[in-house]
């Protein structure tokens, strides 16, 4: 079992598409990489992301997440997962995303705090990176 912490996801939006988002409804998404932040304290942790993995490779199909939605549409992939442990970094990643020139994707991923989104994109996985690596100094 792994311990607990926060993630991001880089998520390769590989064409324009539109997907079903649960109780969200109808998203569109441009093509590009997508930013989305999420922490795991809760039991099992981190390996929230293996889970996160196996929807990205069609390998689990239950949708309990909005990110679920995205990462098991056939238009996207996984590109990057990087994982910060024992830290709880969510809003501060999502802020820092913002603050970066990301566009949010409103209200996706944030139900559970002040947020306005999780989800941030498209962008290039260069600024991406810069973000993750500015919380790893």
């Amino acid at each position: 079992m792994a311990g607990p912490g926060s993630y991001l996801l880089v998520i390769d939006c590989e064409q324009p598409t539109e997907i079903e988002v649960g109780a969200l409804g109808s998203r569109a998404f441009e093509a590009g990489y997508y930013a989305y932040v999420g922490s795991a304290f809760g039991p099992g942790g981190l390996s929230r992301v293996d889970r996160h993995r196996q929807v990205d490779a069609g390998d689990h199909d239950v949708r309990h997440w909005h990110v679920d939605y995205l990462l098991g549409a056939a238009e996207t992939e996984l590109a990057t997962v990087e994982t910060f442990p024992d830290r709880d970094l969510e809003c501060e990643l999502s802020t820092a995303l913002g603050a970066a020139g990301c566009e949010r994707v409103a209200a996706f991923g944030a139900s559970d705090c002040d947020c306005p989104s999780h989800l941030w994109g498209p962008t290039d996985r260069s600024r991406l990176r810069d973000v993750a690596d500015s919380f790893r100094a």
